[in-house]
């Protein structure tokens, strides 16, 4: 199905051909014109063509085009008339011109369902049970399964359900699961891989549901709505449902020190905030209970009547400080063991990243490593997809003549949300000569009131991009003040 050899300037009708077994189809992306600039050729007769977005999945000379590997600023060429053993990628620039579209592979599936020879299964999970729902081809019933929390019943009943459709005399090719995520995590998802089972992680905030104020809501009405939605997504049509990342078990392990060290200083200020409280009831102010010295003079206070602590307030006084001594050093251990593994591995991806950002005045070690756990080691698309996930994005609500802002959407990883907009705020006092801080004081100047914290937002949006494109493509920092390498 090749088309004859067109000279660079002929008007492109018609892309569709047939090239190394990899079916390039028309309209790609409607260059302006009409006319397609042959960028790069070499010999009178080659004839690039552009790749669009849904050529051949399987093909492995178009997994960088699938993955939008170019950039948002380039277009893959094929040499569509060179040799037959194999394919010649080119990046066109697309300046002035369309350009690429960007796949979000976790909003829609990008490979071809065939409803005749793919078996659909959801789970609705809780603690005690697991309904399983199914779509088996050739059966019209959809049958629902309860299970106990066992993955390996789960394994049995979709090797049944298979079986069944081969008997009514189907092929099943592709089996495909989904659940929400929650509790459980991607442990489920992982070991369904291993089993050669496509497994996909839901955003639960993704699945539209009834808007009565009193919906009927039961296990098994769950599994219909994600029946509904998994079967668009499936389908490749956009907005029915949001599929997670499944991380693989070491990176889900790598963040287990940070969120276990901000759960340690989390329970460090409530310790330090009761004993303050039982102090302030019998009139004891000024103590520090986080000093190394406090044990000793901790039966040295006195009341402002001049009495000694009660005995069993001083007894629980002395049980909140040994539980306190004992998350410090947990915190300690944490803080050692991380700088260890980046002494030890500096050229691994991560700790070259944590070092990097560390590099930045105002930033310390666990900023870094909080930021670049949680969002910077992670494939995200665009600078639209860093602000998304670390929810620092808008919320409008406009019906009508109204229109007006209901502030953060919170949507995004809060871990995230709370470090930027704290070290937003360091930057203020750290980077004074910073591009950011230069727009942040010119915006803020006429002190309206409550621009400086709306503002901060934004500002942690910028930081939180500017560092992304830092991390990945060495983008400098504009008037960042660094400590030495």
């Amino acid at each position: 199905m090749e088309h004859p050899a067109r000279v660079p300037d002929e008007p492109v009708t018609n892309f569709a051909m047939l090239v190394s077994g990899v079916v390039v189809e028309d309209c790609v992306d409607n260059f302006a014109g009409g006319n397609f600039a042959l960028d790069g050729i070499e010999k009178a007769d080659q004839l690039l063509m552009g790749v669009p977005l849904h050529a051949s999945a399987e093909h492995h000379a178009l997994q960088d085009v699938e993955g939008g590997e170019q950039g948002g600023g380039a277009v893959a060429f094929v040499d569509a008339m060179g040799p037959r053993q194999g394919m010649r990628l080119w990046r066109g620039n697309t300046a002035g011109r369309c350009p690429m579209r960007q796949p979000n592979d976790l909003s829609r599936s990008l490979a071809t369902f065939d409803p005749e020879s793919t078996l659909v299964a959801v789970i609705e999970m809780s603690q005690s049970s697991w309904l399983v729902a199914g779509i088996v081809p050739g059966l019209e019933r959809h049958p629902l399964k309860k299970l106990t929390v066992d993955e390996g019943a789960l394994l049995r009943l979709l090797q049944r359900w298979r079986d069944e459709a081969i008997r009514l005399g189907g092929k099943i090719e592709r089996i495909a699961v989904a659940f929400e995520a929650g509790r459980d995590g991607f442990w489920l998802a992982r070991w369904l891989r291993a089993y050669d089972i496509e497994a996909y992680v839901i955003h639960p905030t993704s699945i539209a549901v009834p808007r009565q104020h009193r919906r009927a809501k039961t296990d098994r009405l769950d599994t219909e709505l994600l029946k509904r939605a998994f079967l668009g997504w499936l389908r490749g049509e956009r907005e029915h449902c949001s599929m997670a990342a499944i991380p693989t078990l070491d990176e889900e392990d790598s963040k287990r020190p940070h969120r276990e060290r901000e759960s340690l200083v989390a329970e460090r200020t409530r310790i330090i905030n009761r004993m303050k409280g039982c102090l302030a009831r019998l009139g004891i102010r000024g103590f520090k209970p986080n000093l190394q010295r406090a044990t000793k003079l901790l039966p040295a206070l006195r009341t402002p009547e001049g009495t000694p602590l009660p005995p069993n307030a001083l007894a629980e006084m002395g049980r909140d400080l040994a539980r306190l001594h004992f998350v410090e050093g947990q915190i300690r251990e944490i803080e050692a063991a991380r700088l260890e593994r980046l002494h030890q591995d500096p050229t691994e991806k991560s700790h070259s990243m944590v070092r990097l950002l560390a590099r930045i005045i105002g930033v310390g070690v666990e900023t870094a490593d909080m930021l670049v756990r949680e969002i910077l080691s992670r494939n995200l698309r665009d600078r639209r997809a860093v602000a998304r996930y670390a929810g620092l994005t808008g919320a409008p609500d406009e019906s009508g003549s109204k229109r007006r802002e209901k502030g953060l959407a919170r949507a995004g990883n809060a871990r995230v949300r709370r470090g930027m907009i704290q070290l937003a705020w360091r930057f203020l006092m750290f980077q004074k000569e910073s591009a950011l801080v230069q727009w942040y004081r010119s915006r803020t100047a006429d002190a309206r009131q409550g621009a400086r914290k709306s503002l901060i937002v934004a500002m942690a949006r910028k930081l939180l991009i500017e560092l992304w494109r830092f991390v990945k493509t060495g983008e400098t920092l504009v008037g960042v003040a660094m400590r030495p390498a």
